[in-house]
């Protein structure tokens, strides 16, 4: 384990508090496993559908917001685009029973994606064809899964591709979602489940998929036997492995257990560390315990995620509530995107694309907050009282540092006041990344002035 720098002591006013003592991190405690490696040497950045689509995006959306990516973010590192949840149904409003649902699926299970909303899918073709239209785009093409296997594919007990084994002989039917009754688990102690994962990949594959999300794997509320499903995601690892085509592995939903850090990296390139994250202040707060608790395992290839991020128009539908456009303050979005970026957390926009104000493009095409996300090291939280935080990076090959501080106050603004000495050295010069602008060191001191729920990032240079 390397050792980081000493974090700076950071002094409030004229009051000196001490951080929380020396941090001693790497970048994790151990690399990703061989198979991992390459896939996502940095964290992750594009757009998914489910805050706004729910499980009921269209290929024509799903077209539309992939031109928007392509022509308006493509340049800043936004690359994928991933169709969350079922795909795989004709129907999928919350005011239809599921025992209505139509599944769509092969003849071995597989479930492939309904030709009513996604049209270029019919005659076999699933979703090969949009997603050579992402990459016509010069983007990447994701899909939604959920663990296991159809219910669907098990009452009809249809047969497990290149065995002789059926889904009643690998369904795990006291192992299912609880929340969703789509799915039962798959034992993957027999071959033949083990068999039915590197079926899919390989459908998934041939498709042209360059990333799954996979739900139903890292958490569980309560369920029958597991509350991490490691053994289902070390299959889905070694399906994807086998494939030979190289998949990024996302896992769902969060909170991921701490205890299982060493197995993710192994397993995965970038897990959940939270449930569902909205656009709701005190979620936001509560992102920056879990964002700090995995220090010891981020990056590179292996990344803890704290989830989309819920801006723009939302819940557009297949939710119950109405359309709305993200509840953040202009102010809470800086926070939100400073937190993710200077915790190097994947990007995962989860607003529909092509309805964006300027505003909210121009906070997502930052190319200097960007940077914090795709290129820095020893990412840690050295201090914290009450309301104020302080988040540091190193950056690789640079004698620079990074310095976030956020203030999550209601009401009262604050003034962070620091030196040059405590920071860097005995002089430096100071970048303010948001504003994209120098800003005045006087006397070696440095006191941003941070509003209620806001934050500041800046890039801080030592000078002789």
């Amino acid at each position: 384990m390397r050792l980081a720098r000493k974090p700076f002591v950071l002094l409030i006013g004229t009051a000196l508090l001490l951080g929380a003592g020396l941090w001693a991190s790497g970048e994790n405690v151990a690399s990703a496993s061989a198979q991992t490696v390459g896939l996502a040497p940095t964290p992750p950045m594009g757009w998914n559908s489910y805050d706004a689509y729910c499980g009921d995006v269209t290929e024509q959306e799903v077209k539309a917001n992939a031109d928007y990516l392509a022509q308006h973010m493509a340049g800043y590192g936004w690359k994928y685009v991933v169709i969350d949840y079922y795909w795989y149904f004709s129907h999928t409003l919350p005011n239809r029973e599921q025992k209505e649902w139509e599944y769509n699926m092969d003849d071995y299970g597989r479930l492939i994606p309904a030709p009513n909303r996604f049209p270029s899918a019919a005659h076999g073709q699933g979703f090969k064809p949009l997603a050579d239209y992402v990459h016509s785009k010069g983007l990447k093409f994701g899909i939604h899964i959920m663990r296991g296997i159809p219910r669907a594919a098990v009452e009809k007990n249809l047969p497990i591709l290149g065995t002789s084994a059926h889904a009643k002989d690998v369904a795990d039917t006291g192992n299912a979602c609880n929340w969703s009754t789509a799915m039962y688990g798959v034992d993957v102690r027999k071959p033949a489940g083990q068999a039915y994962y590197d079926s899919i990949v390989a459908l998934y594959a041939k498709w042209g998929v360059d990333y799954i999300k996979a739900d139903d794997m890292s958490w569980a509320d309560k369920p029958a036997r597991e509350d991490y499903h490691g053994p289902e995601i070390a299959a889905l690892h070694r399906a994807i492995v086998k494939s030979g085509r190289p998949i990024v592995l996302s896992l769902s939903p969060g909170p991921a257990p701490l205890s299982e850090g060493m197995h993710l990296l192994k397993n995965a390139n970038l897990w959940r560390i939270s449930g569902d994250f909205w656009d709701d202040w005190n979620s936001l707060k509560k992102q920056f315990a879990l964002c700090n608790a995995w220090d010891n395992y981020r990056g590179p290839n292996g990344w803890p995620d704290a989830d989309m991020l819920p801006l723009g128009r939302l819940r557009i539908r297949g939710y119950k509530d109405p359309e709305r456009q993200s509840r953040f303050t202009p102010a809470e979005q800086r926070t939100l995107l400073t937190l993710w970026v200077i915790s190097r957390s994947p990007l995962m926009m989860g607003g529909d694309l092509p309805s964006l104000d300027a505003a909210t493009l121009q906070l997502l095409t930052n190319p200097e907050v960007l940077g914090v996300d795709q290129n820095s090291v020893l990412n840690c939280q050295p201090f914290r009282d009450g309301s104020r935080v302080q988040w540091q990076a190193d950056i690789p090959g640079s004698p620079d540092r990074y310095f976030a501080f956020f203030n999550l106050d209601d009401a009262s603004p604050w003034r962070f006041s620091t030196t040059c000495a405590q920071m860097v050295g005995t002089h430096c010069a100071v970048r303010d990344l948001w504003e994209q602008k120098d800003v005045a060191v006087v006397g070696g001191a440095f006191a941003p002035r941070i509003e209620p729920h806001g934050a500041g990032l800046y890039r801080v240079t030592p000078e002789r």
